[in-house]
């Protein structure tokens, strides 16, 4: 897989552009927390602009706004005590795109958001602002998700929002409390996030950080505190994808997934590498490779995930939820160097907005990778994967035993999640509709007994199990083959069922 670094040297060669500085307290705003500042603030990114590109400077102080438009060529820095604080009234944003958001840019080049200062949107007073206006009839009623009861994700302003930009770099600013998704960057190319911290866990779809259809992407030395997804990749369109990802030396913590590809993935996700990530207090799984909606995704190396106090290791899904176009194809994935301490409990039990409980008694869900009928997910290597579980699987609480492996659920269209198939008959790992699978060097330890076995393998072709240890589970049988060819196993801890 090859990276495009060469990004790294945009903003070295764009120095020049930023040798005039516009200071926003030039323009009349005031640092009161109060003052409507949005004129002010975009009167200094127009002046730097108009003159071929300049910083535009938010010094210490608290700095009320609507939405800005950040403009080419204009760096957007916050001094260490700034604080750009968005308003609670939804009246002061509007959007260029899609969504509404606080920082917004369509089409324009060499942007930038620096400093080690703050950018807090409010988010839960905003989004119950926003909430009240559909009680008294101002907010139209398509605008209101009625089974979750609040206003819908696309009526809730996120932070920033990029669309169609070319070299961007977001460094060393926090990011607080969104109403919506933290930061967006849409159809771009040329993105360095770098020391950025994100702490939201303030309201709904609260996503770190999200990537949609982008290319060459460099997301590095970043914490990640989200109520929803932690990293997330997406692909809108049928006809783009998410090309050439680096994401290393990263901290997440979530409640639903760390690091995710999808769910929305029509296009798809191509050569991603993801590298030295710490995941800890997260309610999903800690990484969720998903292809559901007709997309390609291939090549993708994860190498190096350390994660405790988390719900799942690994979801990889193949699914197909559209139905104007055949399936996807998700192949070509290779994770390594990957040590996970499950969860018995909710790990995100001290998150204010924590992941919706599920709906049915279940076991601890062990790691799954599927694909559906016909559209199997092709070659996989798990290499060097140490999985401990907490065990405590209760027949009494849910049963599937391996007599019913015909019953579980293909669930083909269905949202992808972890928890998607209900109770399933292993602890450790799931397989399911796969061509091509290497396990080298894996780990499995249980603290406490299970009714299920460790593993088991369906409709598996060219499977290859090598230095797979099972601790904890006096079973006889760790490994469950059914339907399932081409096998090469390094011991005889397997039993095989027509």
């Amino acid at each position: 897989m090859r990276i495009s670094f060469l990004l790294l040297l945009i903003f070295t060669s764009q120095h020049a552009l930023y040798a005039k500085d516009y200071n926003i307290l030039g323009y009349g705003a005031k640092a009161d927390g109060k003052t409507m500042n949005t004129s002010a603030i975009q009167s200094a990114i127009d002046a730097a602009y108009k003159n071929g590109g300049g910083r535009v400077l938010i010094p210490e102080g608290i700095f009320l706004t609507g939405s800005i438009i950040l403009k080419s060529n204009v760096e957007l820095h916050l001094e260490e005590k700034a604080v750009l604080l968005g308003s609670t009234n939804r009246d002061n944003y509007f959007k260029l795109n899609r969504w509404l958001s606080l920082i917004l840019a369509d089409n324009q080049n060499n942007i930038s958001i620096t400093g080690k200062g703050k950018i807090d949107g409010q988010g839960r007073r905003l989004a119950l602002n926003i909430d009240s206006l559909f009680y008294i009839g101002q907010l139209d009623s398509a605008s209101y998700n009625f089974v979750e009861v609040r206003p819908s994700h696309l009526v809730r302003p996120q932070l920033i929002e990029f669309v169609h930009c070319k070299n961007i770099a977001v460094k060393n600013v926090t990011l607080l409390n969104a109403a919506c998704w933290v930061q967006t960057y849409d159809q771009c190319t040329n993105i360095i996030l770098d020391s950025v911290t994100v702490n939201s866990d303030a309201y709904w779809n609260n996503d770190g950080i999200d990537i949609q259809d982008c290319h060459n992407v460099r997301i590095t030395n970043c914490i990640i505190n989200s109520a929803d997804d932690g990293i997330c990749l997406k692909s809108q369109s049928a006809t783009l994808y998410c090309d050439s990802i680096y994401i290393g030396n990263c901290s997440v913590r979530s409640s639903a997934s760390a690091i995710k590809f999808g769910t929305v993935s029509h296009g798809g996700f191509k050569n991603v590498t993801i590298a030295n990530i710490k995941i800890h207090d997260t309610f999903r799984s800690a990484i969720a490779i998903e292809c559901v909606d007709g997309g390609v995704l291939e090549n993708i190396l994860v190498d190096g995930v350390n994660a405790v106090n988390t719900g799942n290791a690994i979801f990889i899904r193949l699914g197909d939820r559209n139905k104007t176009r055949d399936a996807g194809v998700l192949k070509n994935v290779t994770i390594k160097n990957m040590k996970v301490d499950i969860a018995f409990g909710r790990p995100d039990s001290e998150y204010e907005i924590r992941g919706p409980e599920l709906s049915f008694f279940h076991n601890t869900f062990p790691s799954s990778i599927t694909g559906i009928p016909g559209h199997p997910v092709e070659n996989v290597t798990l290499e060097n994967i140490e999985i401990n579980y907490p065990g405590r699987g209760n027949s009494g609480l849910a049963n599937l035993p391996l007599s019913r492996l015909d019953f579980v659920p293909e669930k083909i269209a269905d949202y992808p999640e972890f928890s998607m198939f209900g109770e399933l008959p292993a602890w450790g790992f799931y397989v399911r509709h796969m061509d091509g699978l290497t396990m080298k060097n894996i780990k499995l330890s249980i603290a406490s007994s299970d009714y299920r076995t460790a593993m088991v393998f369906d409709d598996v072709k060219k499977l290859n199990l090598d230095s797979v240890i099972i601790n904890g589970d006096k079973k006889m049988k760790h490994f469950v083959l059914h339907n399932t060819e081409s096998v090469e196993i390094d011991n005889e801890q397997a039993v095989l069922i027509k």
